[in-house]
Order: C-alpha cells, then sequence, then structure tokens
C-alpha cells in the first residue's frame, strides 16, 4: 500500500473522529490547561514546582511549561478519546468491508496509529495556540519567537502523544483489554508514566522534565536563583512565585535523536499486533474487536423486561427488580467472590482500617457502575426502550440499583463505621458512585467515561486528599450533607436529560 492510501485512510478516519462530542470536550480541556500552565502573576497554583520562582512568560518559558503539561495530561485523558477506532470499524462493519480489501494487517494497523496521532496532535495543536495567547495575555513579554514556542510541543509533546496512539491500538487488539478493564488499567499506566517519565534516567527522555530542569537551573543560577529541584504537576503555592528570566531550553542532539526514536517505535509497535489480530477476517480465529458495550448482548435489557410478570410490571419494586438484573447481568462468579471477601475483610477488620478498605471496596465495581446509563445505547436497544411510558422512572430504577450494590460491596465497612457513629459519610457515598455513573453515562451515552473520570477521583482520596472525600473515608473531609447534596444535583441532572430526551421522540 503505497503512502498516500495509508495516508487518505488516516485523515477520513480524523475527520469522522473529530466531529464526536468526546473530542470537544478534550479540546476544550486542552484549552484550559493552556490557562493553567500561565497563571496570573498573583497566582497560587503553578504548573512547575521550582521553589518560589518561576520563569518570565515569554516564548520559550510558555511553551516549555505548556508542552509539558501537554504530554503529561493529553497522553491521559486522550487515550479515552482514540482508543476505540477499531472496535467502531467492528460494530459499523467498516471493518468487514476492509478485511475484503487488499489491504494488510500491519498497514490498517498503523493507519489507526496514525489517526490516533492526528487526532492527538490536533490537541496539542489547540494547546500550543492557547500558550500563544496566554503569553501575548499575561503581558511580560510580547516578543514572539515560534521556534521557541512550538520545539517544544514537537520534543516533548508529540513522542508521547505518539506512543499514546500506539498505546489505544495494542488495547484493542489484546483480548483481555478490549473491554472497560483496558480503560482501568490505563489509568494506572498513564499514572506510573507520568512519575517514572519525569526521571533524568527515563527511557528515550522520558517526558523531557529533566532537560527543561536542567535549562531552568542554568537560567535561574545566572541571574543569582538557586533552583534545588524541578517538579511539574498542579500544585499549590503558599506565596505567588515571583519572575526569573529564562532564554530557552537547551535542546541537545542527543535529546532530539531520543525524541525521533520514541516516535519510530511507537509506529513499529503498532503493527505488531498484526500477529494476531484478524482484521475481522473471518477465516482468521484470532479475535476481533471487541464491542464497545461492556458484557452486555444487544438483547439483555429486553430481556430482563420480558423476565418481569405483568403483576410486577404494575409495581414498582418491579423496574427496580428488572434494572438490577440488567446491571449485574453477565458479572462472573469470580467478580462476585471478589465482592464477598471485600465484605469479610471489612466486616472483621478493626474500625481504624474501615477507611481503607472501604476505599479498596469502592473501586471493585467501577466496570458495573459505569453501565448506568449506557446499557441500552450501547447495546442498540434505546430506540425500543423508548417507549416505555416513563423513562424518569426507569432512570431513577437504575440509579437506585447501583445504590444496592455500592451499599453491598461496602457493607462490611459500611458495618464497622456505623459500630462508630460514623456512618453518615458511607451513606453520602453509597448515594453519590451511581449518581455520578448515572449523570455521566446518561450524557455521554458510553461507559467510558465515568471509566476514566471516577480512576482519578478515586485515587486522590486513596492520597490523602480530603477535600474530594466523596466516601467518608478520610477524617476532616467534606461534610456528608455537601456529598448528598451533590448526589442529588446528578441524578436531577440525569434525570432532566432523559426527559428532555425522550420529549424530543
Amino acid at each position: 500500500m503505497t503512502p498516500r492510501v495509508l495516508a487518505a485512510l488516516a485523515v477520513a478516519d480524523f475527520r469522522e473522529r473529530v466531529r464526536r462530542p468526546s473530542y470537544a470536550v478534550v479540546l476544550l480541556a486542552a484549552v484550559g490547561l493552556g490557562y493553567l500552565a500561565a497563571p496570573a502573576a498573583g497566582a497560587h497554583w503553578t504548573i512547575v514546582n521550582a521553589g518560589d520562582h518561576r520563569g518570565v512568560y515569554n516564548s520559550a518559558y510558555v511553551g516549555a511549561v505548556t508542552a509539558l503539561a501537554g504530554a503529561l495530561w493529553l497522553s491521559a485523558a486522550g487515550f479515552y478519546v482514540v482508543r476505540t477506532a477499531i472496535a467502531r470499524d467492528e460494530r459499523t462493519g467498516v471493518g468487514q468491508l476492509l478485511a475484503a480489501t487488499p489491504l494488510r494487517t500491519p498497514a490498517y494497523l498503523v493507519g489507526k496509529f496514525l489517526s490516533n496521532l492526528l487526532v492527538l496532535g490536533s490537541m496539542a495543536a489547540a494547546l500550543a495556540g492557547t500558550a500563544l495567547v496566554m503569553q501575548l495575555a499575561r503581558g511580560e513579554s510580547r516578543a514572539l519567537h515560534p521556534v521557541d514556542l512550538v520545539l517544544p510541543f514537537l520534543l516533548f509533546t508529540l513522542p508521547v502523544l505518539a506512543l499514546t496512539a500506539t498505546a489505544a491500538v495494542l488495547v484493542e487488539t489484546i483480548p483481555v483489554l478490549r473491554t472497560g478493564f483496558g480503560n482501568v488499567v490505563w489509568f494506572f499506566v498513564a499514572l506510573t508514566g507520568m512519575v517514572a517519565g519525569q526521571s533524568a534516567g527515563a527511557p528515550l527522555g522520558g517526558l523531557g522534565v529533566h532537560v527543561f530542569a536542567a535549562s531552568l537551573r542554568d537560567e535561574f543560577a545566572a541571574h543569582g536563583v538557586g533552583v534545588t529541584e524541578v517538579a511539574i504537576g498542579l500544585m499549590y503555592a503558599d506565596d505567588p512565585p515571583r519572575a526569573v528570566g529564562f532564554a530557552s531550553v537547551d535542546f541537545t542532539a542527543a535529546f532530539a535523536g531520543q525524541r525521533l526514536v520514541a516516535v519510530l517505535l511507537a509506529v513499529a509497535v503498532a503493527a505488531v499486533p498484526a500477529l494476531w489480530f484478524g482484521r475481522f477476517d473471518p477465516a482468521r480465529s484470532a479475535a476481533p474487536a471487541a464491542p464497545v458495550a461492556p458484557t452486555v448482548t444487544a438483547t439483555a435489557p429486553l430481556v430482563s423486561y420480558q423476565m418481569m410478570s405483568k403483576a410486577e410490571r404494575r409495581r414498582g419494586r418491579g423496574l427496580l427488580t428488572g434494572e438490577t438484573r440488567i446491571l449485574a447481568g453477565g458479572i462472573s462468579r469470580w467478580w462476585w467472590l471478589g465482592v464477598a471477601a471485600l465484605v469479610v475483610a471489612g466486616a472483621a477488620a478493626p474500625t481504624r482500617a474501615s477507611g481503607p478498605l472501604l476505599i479498596a471496596a469502592w473501586i471493585w465495581p467501577v466496570l458495573v457502575w459505569s453501565r448506568l446509563g449506557t446499557q441500552a445505547a450501547e447495546a442498540g436497544v434505546e430506540g425500543l426502550l423508548g417507549a416505555y411510558p416513563s423513562p424518569v422512572r426507569r432512570a431513577l430504577a437504575q440509579w437506585l440499583a447501583g445504590v444496592a450494590l455500592t451499599a453491598l460491596v461496602g457493607a462490611g465497612a459500611g458495618v464497622r463505621l456505623a459500630t462508630a457513629g460514623e456512618l453518615a459519610g458511607w451513606l453520602a457515598g453509597v448515594a453519590f458512585i451511581p449518581a455520578l455513573a448515572l449523570a455521566l453515562g446518561v450524557v455521554s451515552r458510553t461507559h467510558r467515561l465515568f471509566q476514566a473520570v471516577y480512576p482519578p477521583l478515586w485515587y486522590a482520596v486513596l492520597n490523602d486528599v480530603r477535600g474530594l472525600d466523596y466516601m467518608g473515608a478520610l477524617p476532616g473531609g467534606p461534610p456528608p450533607v455537601a456529598v448528598a447534596g451533590a448526589a442529588a444535583l446528578l441524578v436531577t441532572a440525569a434525570l432532566a436529560t432523559v426527559a428532555a430526551r425522550h420529549a424530543r421522540r
């Protein structure tokens, strides 16, 4: 296949994908990230922790800081936007058509890689444009140097996004990762990369933080300012950092070579799944891409409703029973064995351990929670279920089914908290988690959004960020009434969205 044909396939796929709402959301988030990278002079937050100082907001500093922030966060969030390219081809039948053409599997996979990279690269381009605007808006230096502004995006951001594009191809072609489990795994992989990639010894230059840090130390030393440590991440500073002159990042030929190797390696690895990926060819038994819906068949919602008797349908509990069957459908006995172990451990442990055990318990059902509000759309029966006379009641029953599941998984720790008189926070968490899942599911109609949002929120609680404690697991967290109020707002938003969609039918 000629490069021209390969490029045409990638561009066509890219054009289709940028029309989706998820792309617009991440693109707007990239613009917000550019704003955070260059905060106002009196702001207390910072993207670069270099003690009490920062670089003056010129093209070199704003470009470098924004590019590093993009490498750090666009790779984590952008993955969830690009990871369904192969599954969509199977679902729409395009993959089966391509299987009948002379297109070879390695070329198909590289085309998907290029499409992924175009999507992620367009987000980086929006981030670079935001960096330019922020430099001018802050007004510390109005001299524009395009090379100093753009080069960090080419050497810091682009190689990391290339590896992310390859990771999306791998996740879609490795059987165990094709479901929502791959989304959760990616969060921890990206988190590890964020930490390890800032090391000077990271393979292929990591995120490039050490190169920026070395230049920052040299520049600051020339102004009599000593810097002992440089870290990238959104952090709070007790005092606003003071501006110090910064000329440019010293990019060496060796570092540029490492980044080129990273991009070439990403291209090569993207073609590796051709060894086992069947590319929708029924003559090959290698596993094709999995459909988007997580472990649910297209008729599961209908079957669950059909299982209810007429008497049950006339009673509210029949609807709740049906939604509970839908939510729990297809879950393996091993998963339930894990729930039993969490409940027993929570009930048997001392009260002081109830918080950590509750945190452990309330990550276990993340893939099940993500079904709330999404199964009808992903299973292709939303139109049929739209004839149900009260969709708002059905959505409310979905939330109640999620509440029941959440309470069950956290029951062991809940018992201990109840004996200590600290049950209010637990009850608020029981209401909040399925409310968040339902709201995100109803709005996005895909399980991926919750799978992308919830693990970072859970991880923040794990790391003792008390202001985000929605579980009641940490002392000094938000009052339970605030968490319950947030849950009520989320449920209300979900029900209003369902009612508005039903009214338009």
